[in-house]
């Protein structure tokens, strides 16, 4: 089978390897699309900490199921399917409260273990998600993306009525617009780029702001009435601004910071206790994908972030576009 290889940092190749068998409890899947996140590509130039090498990368993949392995029931050959690609010891703390995102010995597929972007790949049964028929491969391949946004709307309660900030406009920052916007929020959206603020606005933001023209801080100011943003939610993560976000939200809101930035951040505690602001982190999904395949089958359409579509054998030519261009790209797609 045909697979994605990063052998170390800077070494990214197309190999051919055996195709696995599924142990008990595992099924195997053939994948038919994948996308390149953010991620791949700090796994790729080795600036990602928590990457193991070598590397078969990929974790946002749909594909059909080539073989149940022993035990499984409940899905047969044929079935289509998103993977979940989070994997947990359901045993520890975050584990028992239904957290397995944070589980203390997590297990993410392609990042600690070979992941998706390959013809063939072995996972728990557990992990994957039957979809309709008359999807798209593309759409399939996106589920996982989305969970990233639903888990975001969960963390912060966000719902109709919430005024959201999101800072950041690029793939992720979009997801989180969508999924707002589908639960009745109104949303502005801030970023340095113009194309993405077009995007962003093409896809329901009521308000897009350009911070390197104006004034953030007055433009949420002006739209909120002086009383500032229920949620705001931190897609760009560049922690000099943290303290800034937080003036922005409201009393009693919520704050949700998406990053892993090793750089610290300086805030007043004054501002988090006066307005008894919530702050969270949220990473990756707590098991959102049935929530997301429901979104999908009533409205929200995340085709529309797809920008480029590579077969397998062009992978080298996708993330160049990624990186030399980025300014036309949303979300790649790999075919397989």
């Amino acid at each position: 089978m045909k697979a994605v290889y990063v052998e170390k940092p800077g070494n990214l190749k197309i190999v051919d390897l055996p195709i696995p068998k599924p142990e008990p409890g595992e099924v195997l899947v053939r994948v038919r699309a994948a996308g390149i996140c953010g991620s791949d590509m700090h796994i790729y130039h080795g600036t990602n900490p928590l990457a193991k090498y070598p590397r078969i990368i990929g974790h946002e993949f749909a594909g059909e199921i080539a073989e149940p392995g022993t035990g499984v029931t409940g899905l047969a050959e044929g079935d289509r399917v998103s993977v979940d690609p989070v994997t947990s010891c359901g045993k520890c703390y975050p584990c028992t409260i239904g957290r397995p995102n944070v589980c203390s010995v997590l297990s993410v597929f392609g990042v600690h273990r070979d992941g998706g972007m390959a013809e063939y790949v072995r996972v728990p049964a557990e992990n994957v998600h039957r979809i309709p028929d008359s999807w798209s491969w593309n759409k399939a391949a996106m589920v996982e993306p989305f969970s990233i946004s639903a888990n975001v709307m969960d963390r912060t309660e966000c719902t109709k009525g919430d005024r959201v900030l999101i800072l950041g406009a690029g793939p992720i920052g979009l997801t989180m617009l969508m999924g707002a916007v589908h639960l009745g929020a109104e949303v502005a959206v801030a970023d340095v780029l113009d194309s993405r603020l077009d995007a962003a606005r093409s896809l329901g933001a009521a308000l897009t702001v350009n911070t390197k023209e104006n004034d953030l801080e007055k433009a949420i100011a002006d739209w909120t009435q002086g009383v500032g943003a229920s949620v705001v939610i931190d897609a760009a993560c560049v922690p000099e601004l943290f303290a800034s976000l937080l003036g922005m939200a409201s009393p009693a809101g919520r704050v949700a910071h998406l990053g892993f930035s090793e750089r610290p951040a300086q805030f007043l505690p004054l501002d988090i206790t006066k307005k008894e602001l919530t702050i969270c982190g949220s990473r990756l999904s707590r098991r959102m994908f049935p929530r997301v395949i429901d979104w999908f089958s009533n409205g929200v359409d995340p085709e529309k972030l797809v920008s480029h579509t590579f077969p397998v054998e062009r992978v080298e030519e996708a993330f160049r576009l990624i990186e030399e261009r980025p300014l036309e790209t949303s979300k790649v797609l790999l075919t397989f």
